[in-house]
């Protein structure tokens, strides 16, 4: 399943175990440090974008906050309630968090893509700067992300109360609902890129912008994974699942210390990781322009552009944009998000057949087009017939007309 990398190709001898432990404590090291930064930029960026000075006091410019914050969660008291399952309320953190350790693991963050082959040469050995390049790679990330809905879902059952309960409900709805979207912006790139590898993916997106795949795909899938990303990785303004304006808070109503903070410790993870599979999927990984010195420097150094331009942008959507409502949220997955990427995943089917059979493009793409019009019509009827139907019926709450 992992020999897809050249490291592993041939016979393993100890030199080659000590190089994987050592891209194992690199590339975990690296994550775990970008969830401490990424805590101090977003409330600094905050800060000024909120004309506050965000947090100056821990350390120089506020660095050490992040860690005063982790050592207050470790010492605080650990409660476990009367009537939880023990064993689920131990074991649901992990649930959210290991998905996320497992997903970064596939990701490229560097090597030589001049070539398409982004091998780099490290102590007489060629391999990828990745952790592992299976050949379901992009299987396993959909997997992953399944299994954090099982930690949401659990955590909030395994508490013994009702209001965690409800609010694992709410929030396991929300992370099934846009992960069908999800899944829909990643099977258009892998229909363009013909390959489950993350490695070949990147390989093949070599270049300048315009071989990226968000330029490839026509852009609406990088738009669709992007929102659909934030509302799965309970970012603002689709972070109704830790319910902030309620006085509980959600699934996690009922755990403290160090419990909570891998739930905190996850969510940041989990944006991390989603950002760094977009810049992945649409934008290159670590493929860039090499200007001077060793090529493997400039693909880690474009992949870490590329992914905190992106984490800015998640800061700048936080401070600026307001929470959706409930029903806000479904309606975008459902009747929008969904639907969208689904007719566009058959334009560019359509378009890809007709690549195939030699039939002209510009005709298959205007009947395409057509079709697609035709049935986002029909849909836009069947909506507005079942809104008429409800407030001829009542209002939503059930209750007759006046009645409130």
């Amino acid at each position: 399943m992992f020999a897809v990398d050249p490291l592993l190709g041939a016979n393993i001898d100890l030199g080659i175990v000590l190089i994987v432990l050592l891209k194992t404590l690199v590339i975990f090291g690296l994550l775990l440090v970008s969830v401490i930064v990424m805590v101090w930029f977003e409330r600094r960026v905050i800060g000024v974008m909120q004309n506050r000075l965000g947090p100056n006091r821990a350390g120089p410019f506020g660095l050490g906050q992040t860690l005063a914050d982790g050592l207050k969660l470790i010492f605080k008291e650990d409660l476990i309630p009367e009537r939880a399952d023990r064993i689920v309320f131990k074991l649901a953190p992990f649930l959210s968090l290991v998905p996320a350790f497992i997903t970064f693991a596939i990701v490229p963050i560097g090597g030589n893509f001049a070539d398409k082959s982004g091998v780099i040469h490290i102590f007489g050995h060629d391999t990828f700067l990745q952790l592992a390049d299976p050949p379901i790679g992009i299987l396993l990330m959909l997997a992953m992300s399944a299994v954090t809905v099982y930690g949401v879902m659990l955590a909030g059952w395994s508490s013994g109360s009702k209001y965690p309960l409800l609010g694992s409900v709410r929030a396991t709805a929300q992370m099934v609902s846009y992960e069908a979207a999800l899944g829909l912006s990643i099977v258009m790139v892998v229909l363009v890129s013909g390959s489950l590898t993350t490695h070949q993916i990147v390989a093949q997106q070599s270049g300048w912008f315009w071989k990226w795949n968000v330029a490839v795909t026509g852009i609406v899938p990088f738009v669709v994974f992007l929102i659909a990303g934030t509302a799965e990785s309970h970012r603002p303004p689709f972070d109704l699942v830790e319910a902030e304006s309620e006085l509980v808070a959600g699934y996690q109503t009922e755990y403290a210390s160090f419990r909570f903070a891998i739930f905190y410790l996850a969510e940041y993870l989990a944006i991390i990781v989603m950002s760094a599979v977009l810049v992945t999927l649409f934008f290159g990984g670590p493929s860039g322009p090499n200007i001077i010195g060793p090529d493997w420097i400039w693909g880690l150094l474009w992949f870490q552009v590329k992914l905190w331009s992106f984490l800015f942008f998640f800061v700048w959507v936080r401070a600026t944009l307001p929470r959706f409502r409930y029903d806000q949220l479904m309606d975008l997955g459902w009747k929008l998000l969904i639907p969208l990427s689904l007719g566009w995943l058959l334009l560019l089917i359509a378009l890809r057949v007709g690549t195939d059979e030699g039939w002209n493009v510009v005709v298959v793409a205007i009947a395409s087009i057509a079709v697609l019009a035709a049935g986002y019509a029909l849909i836009a009827l069947a909506l507005r017939t079942s809104a008429k139907h409800t407030a001829a019926q009542g209002t939503p709450s059930g209750l007759p007309k006046g009645a409130q």
